[in-house]
């Protein structure tokens, strides 16, 4: 079931190139969406969850989905389980992955690549997911594939991120420091 996120924290993003993460066999694109308990797309995420559960486990949904987000296995997820991370404690967050490369444009909606330097952990972005039921040999889950990431807007950049600007160095254009370029 496709819901989209509008304006949440970006955390660990494998936009442009596949990761392998927590022991993984085949590297995937993903990324970890951050946002307040109160967040509009809780709801929708929340809807999105119990009619999956619905879908593939009919009468028994309501139980199988408390066990399931008893045992963590559910892609929504609270904050205060990754305290140890900037910015997760008091949140919610939502990590999505996929096989193919996910769609990842601009504000205008310009298609990105790595060198444009965003988006980047700690910026807000839009987001397509699709929320979907598994229950097959490597057990019963709710997970979310990534569909597409819009760059929303600049914040603090997680862990040190984030691009260097000019800014960040001196004019050398002129004078005696220009010589010690060669």
């Amino acid at each position: 079931m496709k819901v989209k996120l509008n304006n949440v924290r970006l955390a660990f993003p494998a936009l442009f190139e596949p990761k392998t993460v927590n022991g993984e066999d085949a590297p995937r694109f993903s990324a970890t969406f951050i946002f307040p308990v109160d967040h509009p797309c809780l709801k929708d995420i929340d809807a999105a969850i119990a009619q999956v559960a619905k879908d593939k486990w009919g009468p028994k949904a309501d139980s199988v989905l408390k066990s399931l987000r008893s045992g963590l296995k559910v892609c929504l997820h609270d904050g205060d389980e990754k305290v140890e991370y900037e910015d997760y404690s008091g949140n919610k967050f939502l990590s999505a992955s996929n096989k193919v490369r996910p769609l990842v444009i601009d504000r205008n909606r310009s298609v990105l690549t790595t060198a444009d330097g965003k988006p980047y952990a700690g910026c807000y972005v839009n987001a397509t997911i699709d929320i979907w039921a598994m229950d097959n040999n490597f057990g019963k889950r709710i997970n979310a594939s990534l569909g597409g990431v819009q760059f929303c807007r600049d914040g603090d950049a997680f862990a040190g991120g984030g691009m260097t600007t000019e800014n960040d160095f001196d004019d050398m254009s002129a004078g005696v420091d220009a010589e010690l370029l060669i």
